[in-house]
């Protein structure tokens, strides 16, 4: 193949230009002129306290800036400073970080209708525990609280355990283990506790000692099953008509000789469900159940409905009325109630203006009063007061009544004197 040989247009060149041709054409390229060091090193600067001052921010670094010595290089000027500055990152005033508390007016979280906490119960005779050594299964399983106080373990014996909480104890079986075993990690869990006995006295219809059984809800969390004081009371048949609700007491035997005294108010749990009144009960609790002074007739009916109520009490209504005998009404029944579920009156014999009432007091006296019967009346003290249980009521005879029944009787007698007149 012929090469052509290359036509250059224009005035023919020497050899020696040809070669200084040839010369540039081989030549290297001069560097790329990029941007002076210093233009990049005041940008990257930029670039680092930028992010130097967010890194302060995050960590709580407000209200002026971050003060960082940069230096550059000793080789090199530093650039020149000019009179426009960073602005500096504040946090917003209008932005405060709002505290973590609950808002004004909402509803504030309720402590659970339990007992105390399992691990505040102190142990007793009775009590039933799971002891899990943890990685030893064969010195875990479930152990009772004997009588002496002690719980019996593998190795190591009788280990005391009566009045501890379930943490305390825990200790003493792990320092009773540490002789045998590596840093034993005990835990205890309550099974099933001992029989509670607690004492009630006052204004109780039956006062003296019980023994209240444990609630198991399926499902249930372990501290829901302990009974509380109304419990106490509905076994006590229910606090007495002239209970003072109000001031109930609860003492309990704490660690040592001390002894603690709790006051109830049980109104406000019938009145707003404060569930704080109505504390869980401890083994030897005693409960006392002070006398009111009087009874304000408007809180007469909500007591009476009240769960730690009786549900019924007995009343005796005698005299003219189609059923006389024992009735049975609820707690706090005023006495018009109490003639109409004897039937009322007897129209025909019974004295409706007015009847008698008969009543025990506490100190074992014995009152008597007449009542003015006015059906169209509530509760009040003067025509339709409250009845007590073991109150009589006595509806005497009409005047009508009494002049019939005297006729009568005189008829009956001249009968049995002169049994001839009983021909005519």
């Amino acid at each position: 193949m012929q090469v052509l040989p290359q036509i250059r247009m224009g005035k023919p060149q020497s050899p020696d230009q040809r070669s200084v041709v040839g010369a540039r054409s081989h030549r290297p390229l001069p560097p790329r002129v990029s941007k002076p060091d210093s233009v990049l090193r005041l940008r990257m600067r930029s670039v680092w306290q930028s992010s130097l001052l967010s890194l302060g921010l995050a960590l709580g670094v407000s209200g002026g800036a971050l003060a960082l010595p940069l230096h550059s290089s000793p080789s090199e000027p530093a650039p020149p400073q000019t009179a426009t500055t960073q602005p500096v990152l504040q946090a917003s005033p209008s932005q405060p970080v709002p505290p973590v508390s609950v808002p004004p007016g909402a509803i504030q979280p309720s402590p659970p209708p339990t007992a105390p906490p399992t691990e505040t119960y102190r142990l007793g005779p009775g009590d039933r525990l799971l002891v899990d050594i943890f990685a030893v299964p064969e010195h875990s399983g479930e152990r009772q609280v004997l009588i002496d106080g002690a719980v019996h373990l593998n190795w190591v014996g009788g280990v005391p355990v009566q009045g501890l909480t379930l943490a305390e104890a825990a200790q003493a079986i792990t320092a009773a283990y540490d002789r045998h075993l590596y840093d034993p990690v005990v835990t205890l869990t309550l099974i099933s506790p001992r029989p509670l006995r607690v004492s009630l006295a006052g204004a109780v219809n039956r006062p003296g000692t019980y023994v209240v059984p444990f609630t198991e809800t399926p499902g249930g969390t372990p501290d829901a099953r302990w009974p509380t004081v109304t419990q106490a009371l509905q076994l006590a048949g229910g606090i007495a008509q002239f209970a003072n609700v109000r001031q109930v007491q609860v003492s309990r035997q704490q660690a040592g000789a001390a002894t603690e005294t709790f006051y109830l108010d049980l109104w406000t749990l019938l009145q707003s469900g404060d569930l704080g009144q109505d504390i869980a009960l401890r083994d030897g609790d005693s409960i006392w159940v002070p006398t009111a002074a009087d009874i304000d007739p408007a809180e007469a009916q909500r007591l009476a409905s009240a769960s730690f109520s009786p549900a019924t009490i007995r009343v005796n209504v005698v005299g003219e009325v189609p059923r006389p005998g024992t009735v049975e009404v609820p707690p706090n029944t005023p006495l018009n109630q109490a003639l109409l579920a004897a039937g009322g009156f007897d129209n025909s014999r019974a004295e409706t203006g007015a009847v008698q009432l008969v009543r025990l007091n506490a100190d074992g006296s014995v009152s008597q009063r007449s009542v003015a019967v006015d059906f169209t009346q509530g509760i009040n003290d003067d025509t339709n007061p409250i009845l007590y249980a073991n109150d009589v009521v006595i509806v005497g005879r009409s005047g009508g009544a009494q002049f019939s029944d005297s006729f009568n009787g005189v008829l009956e007698t001249l009968g049995k004197i002169f049994p001839l007149f009983l021909l005519f």
